[in-house]
């Protein structure tokens, strides 16, 4: 069994790649507080010609993966072929999910993907500070709820975002 160090990454590759490099940026910049173990760094080529090899790459990918963060932009609904096949790994495999609105809300909007409307995870804008706080606060969180048998999407209070 791998051990779990990572953080995997789902979002729209046609048009959110910018948001992505962005996100990777801020990891690899000294002057942010803002530090990750990318799963996506393993096994960086992926054959996009066959749909079973990518996602038996993925599944090596998620198999090293404490979190799961959706980067939820403007279309990131209507994906099907991966990443709503990514969200539904996440889901099974128990991993905390941070969705992270692009448009900047702080709470579930109609851009969230239906398949994780129910499930447990939790929402915040596209900002780097809240991004951090999501990612070393809410997997105790999640595993607090999941073992009283809470789901849904949840949300910080306007207290966190003054503090941060």
């Amino acid at each position: 069994m791998a051990y779990r160090n990572k953080v995997y990454v789902a979002f729209d590759g046609d048009n959110d790649m910018k948001a992505y490099r962005t996100f990777q940026m801020w990891n690899e910049n000294p002057n942010f507080d803002f530090t990750f173990y990318n799963a996506h760094d393993l096994n960086h080529a992926l054959d996009s010609s066959q749909e079973e090899t990518i996602k038996r790459k993925l599944r090596e990918r998620f198999a090293n993966s404490k979190l799961f963060i959706l980067l939820v932009g403007e279309d990131t609904k209507y994906l099907y072929k991966f990443v709503r096949w990514e969200i539904e790994v996440a889901i099974k495999l128990e991993l905390p999910i941070v969705a992270v609105n692009l448009n900047g809300k702080r709470k579930d909007d109609d851009l969230i993907p239906a398949v994780l409307r129910d499930e447990l995870h939790i929402t915040v804008p596209y900002k780097e500070k809240i991004i951090k706080y999501a990612m070393d606060n809410w997997p105790d969180k999640d595993k607090k709820y999941r073992s009283s048998g809470k789901k849904g999407g949840y949300f910080y209070k306007d207290s966190v975002y003054e503090e941060l």
